[in-house]
C-alpha cells in the first residue's frame, strides 16, 4: 500500500506540475497580448502627437511670417492710411458701397438658355386646351 501510495503521489504532483505550467503558461501569453496592445496604443498615441506638434510648428512658423509683415514699415504706412482714410498726394480714395447695395445696383445677370421647341404633342394640346 506504501508503494501505491507513493506512485499516487507521484502521479499527483507531476499532474499538478503540468497543470500548473499550462496555467503560468496562458497567463505569459495573456501578459504578451496585453503588452503588444499597450505598445499599439502607445505608438498611435506618439503618431498622433507627433501631427499635433507638426501642425503646431506650421502654424508658428505662419504666426512668425505674419509678424515679420506687420513690422515693416511699409505695412504701419498702409494700415494708417486705411484707417484714417488718408492719401499720398496723387491718389485717390475711392469707397464702394456695401455688398448687398453693390448687387442691387447690378444690372441682372441673364443667362440665355437655349431650348429645343415644344414636342408636337405638346403644340396640339396649346391648340385645343
Amino acid at each position: 500500500m506504501d508503494q501505491k501510495f507513493g506512485q499516487n503521489m507521484k502521479r499527483l504532483t507531476g499532474k499538478i506540475a503540468v497543470y500548473g505550467m499550462w496555467i503560468l503558461i496562458v497567463l505569459l501569453a495573456f501578459s504578451a497580448v496585453r503588452g503588444v496592445n499597450t505598445a499599439a496604443r502607445v505608438r498611435a498615441q506618439i503618431a498622433a502627437d507627433q501631427d499635433k506638434v507638426a501642425k503646431m510648428q506650421k502654424d508658428n512658423d505662419d504666426l512668425q511670417n505674419k509678424i515679420l509683415l506687420t513690422q515693416g514699415s511699409d505695412y504701419m504706412e498702409r494700415e494708417i492710411r486705411n484707417k484714417l482714410g488718408l492719401v499720398k498726394s496723387g491718389e485717390a480714395i475711392v469707397v464702394l458701397p456695401d455688398a448687398d447695395i453693390l448687387r442691387k445696383l447690378a444690372p441682372p445677370n441673364v443667362q440665355d438658355t437655349e431650348s429645343l421647341p415644344d414636342p408636337n404633342w405638346r403644340k396640339w394640346e396649346k391648340l385645343f386646351f
